[in-house]
């Protein structure tokens, strides 16, 4: 059982991120939240790469942070193509191996759910952002629809077994307020393609 839990976790999973996390809705996302970003980029859960084909031309290297060997490897095609460079750079963003303000801007889509302590991942990427950069990042997270809510509580302990981690009824504000980010934007929607216990969004920019 155990065995078959960790190949499903690190062979399957990935496969069906990569291919979900690609849809029309998400590419429209993913094309806003990369806006404006520029220099050297870091970004937490790279993934397969999903974001790169919205970097822009501003961006000098990305540095991607991303546990998965699948999921890198599954990205390859994607690297090949990309507009600007892109370095491995760690595999737990917890743990970051950069120096104080070392980045230009930080990068995080549909990541925040799984980090096993998001708050310190959070610390390490705005300890190694510039003072007064930028976090853009688009989330999934707790609905303020009170019988929305009441069923991501109760669907989070199955749906974390099932999803590699994935919480569904995490409070993204108050994380990056907890880690010490200042949010100067923030939407929050339903991605209309996803059910709402899935598919409440926080889409935004945060300051170191």
């Amino acid at each position: 059982m155990l065995a078959s839990m960790a190949f499903y976790r690190e062979q399957v999973l990935p496969r069906v991120r990569n291919r979900l996390l690609d849809l029309g809705g998400t590419r429209e996302i993913r094309a806003r939240v990369c806006a404006g970003l520029r220099g050297e980029v870091i970004e937490i859960g790279f993934g397969s790469g999903l974001n790169l084909p919205f970097l822009p031309d501003d961006v000098a290297t990305l540095w991607a942070v991303e546990p998965s060997r699948v999921a890198r490897a599954l990205s390859t095609r994607r690297r090949a193509d990309a507009p600007v460079p892109v370095v491995f750079a760690a595999d737990d963003a917890g743990a970051l191996p950069f120096p104080d303000q070392r980045f230009d801007a930080a990068l995080s889509t549909w990541t925040m759910c799984t980090l096993p302590d998001p708050v310190a991942a959070l610390r390490e990427v705005r300890r190694v952002l510039k003072p007064g950069r930028t976090l853009h990042f688009v989330e999934h997270g707790a609905s303020p629809d009170e019988p929305v809510a009441r069923w991501q509580d109760r669907a989070t302990p199955l749906w974390h077994q099932l999803a590699g981690g994935c919480n569904l009824n995490r409070d993204v504000p108050g994380l990056l307020a907890r880690a010490g980010f200042t949010v100067t934007t923030l939407e929050t929607y339903y991605e209309r393609r996803a059910p709402k216990v899935l598919g409440h969004m926080y889409e935004g920019r945060a300051v170191a």
